[in-house]
């Protein structure tokens, strides 16, 4: 072989080697970042998180927060992830037999507000404050929080809603999709809200496993204190 083209082939094969080092290094990059986030396990602070924890004691720190990924989930909103995992529990369910609709997704803090003050001129502010939260304490405002219903409205936004067949579907498999019952019956103490087995809340499936399994809540499981109440109101 003449010795230009020998030449030109142990360049072909260093240009490979660098390239095969190249992606083995960004691969074992990756793979570090990935440890490491494991092994400092999820964020519970981020409002980008999909494990970020919002009550009555954690506001989110911008009052004003928008997600940069909102997508359309049926005429709501969601994150991204959240609204690719709603819609495949949504074609599951239907798949089997049972119908799905969300009722309410993404809310944006004015939105919260005006929520908020209907239903306190409504229900006077104590009743309202175990079933909304204040404008910037909200998981809806995070795009991680949908509330679903039964396509005929059956039992919408009651407890009752739990023996529907929306209700009762959602409580058995909306785990598999990395979904969890935010609000738990009996959890009112932690969580400062009343039962809502309809209020669902994007965790990621490794996390609505372990939480769905140990039957804990967000706080219980990040070791944080419980939220039934707004702090400031304890100080007055």
């Amino acid at each position: 072989m003449p010795r230009q083209h020998v030449n030109i082939h142990i360049a072909l094969i260093g240009c490979v080697c660098l390239c095969l080092l190249g992606y083995l290094s960004w691969f074992e990059s990756r793979a570090q970042e990935a440890a490491a986030q494991v092994a400092a396990g999820p964020d519970f602070d981020s409002p980008d998180s999909t494990s970020v924890i919002v009550n009555k004691h954690r506001p989110l720190a911008d009052p004003a927060y928008v997600p940069q990924d909102l997508a359309d989930i049926g005429g709501v909103q969601l994150r991204a992830e959240a609204a690719a995992a709603y819609l495949q529990m949504n074609a599951d369910a239907a798949a089997a037999g049972v119908g799905l609709v969300a009722v309410s997704g993404f809310r944006t803090a004015d939105a919260q507000t005006q929520l908020h003050s209907s239903y306190s001129n409504t229900y006077g502010q104590q009743a309202a404050e175990s079933i909304s939260a204040r404008p910037g304490y909200s998981e809806h405002q995070t795009g991680l929080a949908v509330d679903i219903g039964n396509p005929d409205g059956a039992c919408s936004l009651e407890p009752c809603f739990e023996a529907t067949p929306a209700g009762a579907w959602a409580a058995a498999n909306a785990h598999r999709y990395g979904f969890i019952i935010r609000y738990p019956a009996g959890a009112e103490a932690t969580t400062g809200f009343g039962y809502e087995p309809w209020h669902l809340r994007y965790v990621g499936p490794e996390l609505a496993a372990t939480l769905t399994g140990s039957a804990q809540t967000l706080e219980q499981y990040a070791g944080l204190p419980a939220a039934p109440g707004y702090p400031a109101d304890r100080a007055r």
